[in-house]
């Protein structure tokens, strides 16, 4: 039982990340019809930076509780990024053929792999010292990381904000008005310009928390956009790409289906995951909540 227990918080553990990933990939989609190849490298971005903070506070004797104040920081600062990146970079191709697009992200994903390898190096760096200030939980014989459930809190305190921001502001029926017909939004008033580039900063800070929150369990290291990027993809496949609800059921399932597939077929796990994906995409080719 206290495995069972605990596979299933590693799970949510899990799901909280692949969450913020996705839901910031499928929001830039729904509103933008960008499909962007470097917001998993947006999500490294956002570790690098959290875990650069982190070093240089601890170096300078800032106490280890306010170590959390910066998780929001480092996402912040790619979510920063993003209010720069759209109306530079992805607003003049917005009228240009989807390839053109993709290609401008691949682009995107490669400067900015070699931007970090510029500023950090190649090495690992870690923020490990924050998993230290929660305690650690004793399940029957076993111990547990009480950060991991910091991170699920954090997972599901930003699913209810961008669902309260997006169906409960007048914000979010400028958003929904864009998504949905770009030229009556702006007949009507609305600045499509500012809404983009709102849209874009929020996958943004999307992307980054999830580095920033996963980066004191694990180290930054060069290449982890790519791999997040990748099961990104799979959760939208299956949920529906730019459907917020689409991507926390898709997460949930990678996540319980991978945190199964390493505890008892490790060899066959990433294929199980692309058979769900291949057999959704059979059953319902716009994925379980997607719109044709």
């Amino acid at each position: 039982m206290s495995i069972l227990v605990i596979q299933i918080l590693n799970s949510l553990f899990y799901a909280s990340v692949l969450f913020l990933i996705a839901a910031g990939l499928s929001l830039i989609f729904g509103v933008m019809r960008i499909v962007n190849m470097a917001h998993g490298t947006l999500y490294a971005v956002g570790a690098y930076v959290t875990a650069w903070l982190m070093g240089k506070a601890i170096a300078l004797g800032v106490p280890l509780g306010w170590l959390f104040l910066l998780l929001p920081v480092g996402a912040g600062v790619v979510a920063l990024a993003g209010f720069v990146i759209e109306p530079l970079l992805l607003r003049p191709f917005y009228r240009r053929a989807e390839e053109y697009q993709l290609l401008v992200t691949f682009g995107l994903l490669l400067i900015l792999e070699d931007v970090i390898r510029f500023l950090w190096g190649g090495m690992p760096i870690t923020a490990d010292t924050l998993q230290d200030v929660v305690p650690i939980m004793h399940i029957g014989g076993l111990v547990y990381p009480g950060y991991n459930l910091v991170v699920i809190g954090i997972g599901a305190l930003a699913a209810i904000g961008l669902w309260a921001g997006i169906y409960r502001t007048k914000f979010g029926v400028m958003l929904r008005a864009t998504s949905q017909d770009r030229r009556m939004a702006s007949a009507l008033g609305i600045n499509v310009g500012l809404v983009y580039m709102s849209a874009f900063a929020i996958g943004c800070f999307m992307a980054g928390l999830g580095g920033a929150i996963i980066v004191p369990s694990q180290a930054a290291v060069l290449g982890m956009g790519v791999d997040a990027l990748i099961l990104a993809f799979v959760v939208v496949v299956i949920g529906g790409l730019g459907s917020l609800q689409g991507a926390l059921v898709g997460a949930l399932i990678v996540s319980f289906v991978r945190t199964a597939g390493i505890q008892f077929f490790p060899e066959i796990e990433l294929a199980v995951l692309y058979l769900i994906a291949a057999i959704v995409l059979l059953i319902k080719p716009t994925g379980l909540f997607g719109n044709a």
